[in-house]
């Protein structure tokens, strides 16, 4: 398990379950490194509209196995925890108040 600082200053929970997850997607084999980068310093990062504790941090990749695509990287907060839901590659953002970059 990896813990990652995010762009917030919070820590964030990356099991090894949730990177088996996530790489079981082929186009996210040559993204798993990334997922932390995203978290330190995304584009954009997004209150999830269906789900108030989850943000959406977002990075724009011009080269993925399937094009030029956003990265996302979906974190569930708690009181007390942070973790790594899921990754995976968008041709947009979802909607959702933008909280970074801070403005």
């Amino acid at each position: 398990m990896k813990i990652i600082r995010d762009c917030f200053g919070r820590s964030v929970r990356l099991t090894d379950e949730r990177v088996a997850h996530i790489l079981q997607h082929q186009e996210m084999t040559d993204m798993a490194q990334e997922i932390e980068r995203v978290l330190q310093s995304p584009t954009e990062v997004r209150i999830s509209r269906s789900d108030g504790s989850v943000r959406l941090f977002y990075e724009f990749y011009a080269k993925t196995m399937v094009g030029g695509k956003w990265l996302c990287v979906v974190v569930r907060y708690a009181a007390e925890d942070a973790f790594v839901v899921t990754a995976y590659l968008t041709d947009r953002l979802k909607a959702g108040d933008t909280i970074w970059p801070k403005k």
